[in-house]
């Protein structure tokens, strides 16, 4: 029953797929682009994916923001350049930077790495007939990818390098819904370009490897709203929720909750913490140093790597 309608879900959009793409097909052919159909094919998936996910985040959180407010919008300039990035985002602008840039290297490194031999492992086979099920395979895939992302995000704020560009996120006083895309875009590229090797290396789907993406930007849009919602001590411990994450952006949080979908691995590792309010949010240096990480979009990535300038 679940794969049958996972099935039918993945028609539907397959269906839309087809439609967004077609009319692109004689234009790629008139700009003498005909070789890139299959990639333009695929960045028709991730657009159509953002836009579903920006239709939930305008029908859903955004009315859930006015509903339960925790604090007034003071700023709404720094919110509008939170929507810039969440645009470029989720309606798949980065990725295809990102891809354009980048995909030649991996196509490169993964063949070479074949032709000497690495395995093509499948982590959902790891007991045909259970694991393998469209739906079993996406929840261990799911938490396979959260326990590397809590890795990962633990390196952001451990790392000096890394953490000078990951600051531009936690530099936001005024979170949002659309707070969770304000990062620097070579934090943004070192955490994808993790991603997906470990996609490679476990055998995701690329279908799979987008709805889980998807999923996790959705879930953390929520997570960074403006909203004082209470979901209750067992919910608290089963998912991220907006209180939980609030507190990892605190002013005098510390270092903790670093789970991005699942905060297992914080209290498994120690870094959670249940016992904190809604408090205000970003850096002590802000307050105490006056420290500037820009207005708008160019100006904080500049400032980004001035900072991580004298590091390197």
């Amino acid at each position: 029953m679940m794969d049958e309608a996972i099935r039918s879900l993945t028609d539907a959009f397959a269906a839309l797929q087809q439609v967004c793409f077609e009319p692109l097909v004689p234009v790629l052919f008139a700009m003498g682009w005909g070789h890139v159909l299959d990639e333009a094919f695929v960045a028709c998936a991730w657009l159509l994916m953002g836009l579903l996910q920006i239709a939930v985040m305008l029908l859903v959180i955004v009315p859930l923001q006015r509903w339960r407010a925790l604090e007034p919008l003071v700023d709404r300039a720094a919110v509008r350049t939170d929507i810039v990035y969440t645009l470029i985002h989720r309606l798949g602008l980065f990725r295809l930077g990102l891809f354009l840039a980048l995909d030649p290297v991996f196509t490169s490194l993964f063949g070479t790495l074949r032709v000497h031999g690495l395995p093509t492992w499948h982590l959902d086979q790891i007991w045909p007939g259970v694991t393998d099920q469209a739906w079993v395979s996406f929840v261990i895939y799911l938490v396979a990818f959260d326990f590397l992302a809590y890795w990962i995000h633990r390196a952001q704020h451990r790392w000096g390098r890394w953490w000078q560009l990951h600051a531009l996120h936690h530099s936001q006083r005024q979170m949002t819904l659309w707070s969770d895309n304000r990062n620097h875009f070579l934090d943004d590229i070192a955490v994808d370009c993790l991603l997906v090797v470990a996609a490679q290396l476990i055998g995701v789907a690329p279908g799979q490897f987008m709805v889980l993406i998807a999923l996790t930007q959705l879930s953390e849009s929520l997570q960074h709203a403006n909203v004082r919602l209470s979901l209750g001590p067992v919910v608290e411990r089963l998912w991220v929720t907006p209180r939980f994450h609030r507190a990892h952006h605190g002013v005098e949080s510390g270092e903790h909750n670093y789970g991005v979908l699942l905060p297992w691995w914080d209290m498994l590792f120690g870094t959670a913490r249940f016992d904190l309010g809604h408090g205000p949010t970003g850096l002590m240096e802000q307050i105490t140093q006056g420290r500037d990480y820009g207005r708008g979009l160019w100006a904080q990535q500049w400032l980004g790597l001035k900072r991580l300038w004298p590091r390197v």
